[in-house]
């Protein structure tokens, strides 16, 4: 159980971001270049979603919804919470100070062997989208993941899907996950001082980071799990990550609400399939692109493959990431895990 300082510092964070999101929203409505389904234009229900990130481009439909203007279209008011880690994400949802996360599915198995019944109601991708860099200090004796014995490697959270993956890629090839050391350096700037200062010898982080790690010449790649192919080589086929996942409790309470949810993102992941890289970096908040705008259009061009098109979970998805978990989790590869409870496809079916 979370202490009661954490609790708090918690609620002061999503009280803050909170704050921001909704300042941003109104200077967005005074420029005409979005919008802001938070910004009290909305009368209908209101929904809080806690972002494993706002502005990772692995969780770019999120904020894309809101600035299409989709969620207010359903007659949504959607605030949208940030927390780097997806592992604290998960915990604001169990502890019921938001109503979904947008964040990993593997979430939905982890929290499913623990007693609490989560589950993926809109799939947002079919790959996981991160990417494993060393530095350019440790690219020496780190040449594949069969090297990771002895190293400190960065991830967003301990817990977290970067720490399931990190682990994972170790023990497929090889190394046990005692052997090396995860370490929590979040993301964006945090992680790019980690790797540029020698705390982390590599580590597992998302676009814009990597582009803006791969231009300054900090690190380069070492395994790339943004596209179907990286996916399938790396973890054995293909890992459905990024998606809108809510307390099932929850979902079977308020059907319509979660029915609206799903036809604003299934409008947007069908609008990102039918535009440009350009065209979608375009309509994202400018200080996304933190290395610039070209940067941040590549960064966009690079992590698009890892999207769904319709929101709809992909048929061999689930038991990918079942296995993938229990290969280093015991909690996992000891729990009857129920797979079709993890996941509904039942209000993306009816979006399409």
């Amino acid at each position: 159980m979370r202490s009661i300082s954490s609790t708090r510092r918690l609620r002061l964070a999503a009280a803050a971001v909170t704050l921001a999101i909704a300042l941003t929203g109104c200077a967005d409505e005074v420029s005409g270049n979005g919008a802001n389904s938070g910004g009290g234009k909305t009368s209908g229900d209101t929904v809080k979603i806690m972002v494993g990130g706002l502005d990772k481009v692995i969780y770019l439909p999120a904020v894309l919804t809101q600035r299409l203007g989709f969620f207010q279209e359903q007659g949504l008011d959607v605030r949208l919470l940030t927390e780097p880690a997806g592992v604290q994400a998960t915990t604001a949802l169990v502890a019921g100070e938001v109503q979904g996360v947008v964040g990993f599915y593997d979430h939905t198995l982890d929290l499913q062997a623990k007693g609490k019944q989560v589950e993926s109601v809109v799939q947002l991708a079919q790959t996981p989208g991160e990417v494993e860099v060393v530095s350019k200090k440790a690219e020496d004796g780190l040449a594949s993941p069969a090297d990771f014995k002895g190293k400190k490697l960065g991830v967003t959270g301990l817990g977290s899907s970067t720490d399931f993956l990190t682990k994972y890629l170790a023990v497929r090839n090889g190394v046990k996950v005692g052997d090396f050391t995860p370490v929590a350096v979040g993301a964006g700037q945090t992680f790019v001082s980690a790797l540029q200062q020698g705390s982390i010898d590599g580590g597992m982080t998302t676009d814009p980071t990597v582009a803006q790690i791969l231009a300054q010449g900090t690190g380069k790649v070492l395994v790339d799990l943004r596209t179907p192919e990286g996916s399938r080589a790396a973890l054995g086929g293909l890992y459905p990550a990024s998606s809108l996942y809510m307390n099932t409790s929850w979902v079977n309470g308020h059907k319509e609400t979660v029915h609206k949810l799903a036809g604003a993102f299934v409008k947007t992941l069908a609008w990102m399939a039918a535009h440009s890289p350009e065209e979608i970096a375009a309509k994202m908040p400018a200080d996304y692109a933190k290395g610039g705008k070209e940067l941040y259009v590549q960064a966009v061009r690079n992590t698009l493959p890892m999207f769904t098109r319709d929101g709809v979970m992909p048929a061999d998805g689930p038991k990918t990431v079942h296995d993938v978990l229990k290969a280093f989790n015991p909690t996992i590869r000891n729990a009857d895990i129920d797979l079709e409870k993890t996941y509904t496809t039942e209000f993306v079916r009816k979006a399409g």
